[in-house]
């Protein structure tokens, strides 16, 4: 006669299968700020910071990129800009020549998240597109908008900050 071990609990807790469900729970939360991180990286950019303060609300703001050139982006709002409005982009390069232009908006004082927007390219110098600021947690949120252009010399940027107030 046979003797068959049977488990001390047959019907108890699945604790291993629940640790391996654990486990890959934090894999995959790990990998995904990882990449997270990688897409927003900027290390690449050569950062020129903006020359004199303005208002985006309001009007265009220009930054001179060193002895590079000049770019000037445009948001054009109805008066100011508020969060999760889809917002006409326009950036104008001047000085160099640009494959590809990008606008980020990122949070000046806390992590929201990659609100990247690539542009198309219009007439020589001009792109346009549109973008998002995303949801405001405060009563006014900091936000910076950052345009990146992507250059035979490599990658340049400058940057313009706004706030928005929660409506």
């Amino acid at each position: 006669m046979k003797m068959i071990s049977k488990p001390a609990h047959p019907a108890g807790f699945p604790v291993l299968r629940v640790l391996i469900l654990v486990t890959g729970l934090a894999l995959a939360a790990c990998a995904w700020y990882a990449f997270a991180h990688w897409l927003h990286r900027d290390s690449d950019v050569t950062w020129f910071p903006p020359t004199s303060s303005c208002d985006l609300h309001a009007a265009p703001c220009s930054a001179t990129l060193g002895d590079i050139g000049r770019i000037t982006l445009h948001i054009a709002s109805m008066g100011r800009i508020d969060a999760l409005e889809i917002l006409p982009l326009e950036v104008e390069v001047e000085g160099v020549t640009a494959t590809q232009v990008e606008v980020d908006f990122i949070g000046r004082d806390m992590d929201l998240g990659l609100h990247r927007f690539a542009l198309s390219a219009g007439a020589p110098g001009h792109f346009q597109g549109q973008g998002q600021v995303g949801i405001c947690t405060q009563s006014v949120m900091p936000w910076r908008a950052r345009v990146i252009l992507e250059t035979a010399e490599g990658k340049v940027g400058s940057w313009f900050d706004f706030d928005v107030i929660r409506s």
